[in-house]
């Protein structure tokens, strides 16, 4: 038998709950196998640390308790998806993610009201991810030479504030400022987009609550103060040029920035311990990538749902619960 208190069975058995974002007509022979199955094979994915489908199929063929039941859950109309379906439907996923985790990320602002004692502000960054592998130097990219075939040719340069030059991704991210950090939408790109640039569309997935959103100097941007302003929300950045700056405002925005330090740089670091992706990704290409990164933040919303059905802590231990799992 399973154990009563399964909690990866509990974390995939969520996905049938949660609500889907809207689906573009699809042309062609009509798909036998639902989203919501490759979702739940997602969470097994992330949970487990299974950066293949390969892997993922592996896992499930063991005879343990466990993985009867989660074979159970990865069945519709009797029937269980050949491996040619899962290869084919899961490199698919990736691109549902983003408008997944923003549909999550409205749903879970109206069930937990994170605003009740707190202005209704949400945080905007991206925080890189160093690509697994070696880096490819611009030279031989250039040139185009790859001196080792360990090298993900798909990532590229970014220089942070903090981390320096990374060879890798970057993980795009907006979440609520408030005593629960509920990630409202994400992305993943090369680590060359411009923050600025992926801006607008994370900003179409955030909820109509918010009314200011923060980010450092790199989103003082005119168009996406005005995409800001359309939708009745303040954009408040830092401003670039010599510290310290002594216009009208400076105090008020020294308070915004310190609240969008404390939630948004705080998240990053507390995903990337609980993701074990402080050093480098545990896959290859944009599109695993993509599954993977963007996979493990609708998994971290899940355990939010769960915990907050269970009556435990949003806050304190994330970690070790995802570990159990």
């Amino acid at each position: 038998m399973v154990p009563e208190r399964s909690l990866l069975v509990c974390l995939v058995q969520l996905i049938d709950r949660i609500p889907l974002p809207p689906q573009p007509a699809r042309r062609g022979h009509p798909t036998v196998y639902s989203d919501r199955l490759f979702l739940k094979a997602l969470v097994i994915m992330i949970v487990r640390h299974l950066p293949t489908v390969h892997a993922l199929l592996a896992v499930l063929d063991q005879p343990t308790p466990e993985m009867q039941a989660l074979r159970v859950l990865l069945q519709e109309q009797g029937r269980y998806p050949s491996r040619r379906t899962w290869e084919r439907r899961l490199q698919a996923i990736p691109a549902t993610l983003p408008a997944q985790i923003g549909c999550v990320g409205r749903y879970l602002v109206a069930l937990l009201d994170p605003w009740q004692q707190d202005g209704r502000a949400a945080a905007i960054d991206s925080t890189p991810l160093r690509a697994r592998g070696g880096v490819w130097h611009q030279k031989d990219r250039k040139a185009g030479i790859v001196p080792h075939s360990s090298i993900d040719t798909e990532a590229h340069w970014t220089k942070s504030g903090w981390h320096g030059w990374v060879y890798g991704w970057k993980l795009h991210l907006i979440t609520t400022v408030a005593a629960v950090w509920i990630p409202l939408a994400a992305e993943l790109t090369p680590a060359n987009v411009a923050d600025n640039e992926q801006a607008p569309a994370l900003l179409a997935e955030v909820p109509p609550q918010v009314r200011f959103l923060l980010g450092d100097h790199q989103y003082n941007d005119p168009a996406l103060r005005e995409q800001c302003a359309r939708n009745e929300r303040v954009l408040v950045t830092t401003k670039r040029g010599p510290y310290p700056h002594h216009d009208d405002g400076v105090e008020v925005r020294r308070i915004f920035h310190e609240l969008r330090s404390r939630a948004i740089e705080n998240f990053n670091g507390h995903f990337k311990a609980i993701f074990d992706c402080g050093g480098h990704v545990p896959t290859r290409g944009l599109i695993a990538t993509r599954r993977f990164v963007l996979g493990a933040v609708l998994v971290y919303q899940l355990a939010l749902l769960q915990r907050f059905e269970t009556g435990e802590s949003l806050r304190v231990g994330l970690k070790p619960f995802l570990k159990a799992a």
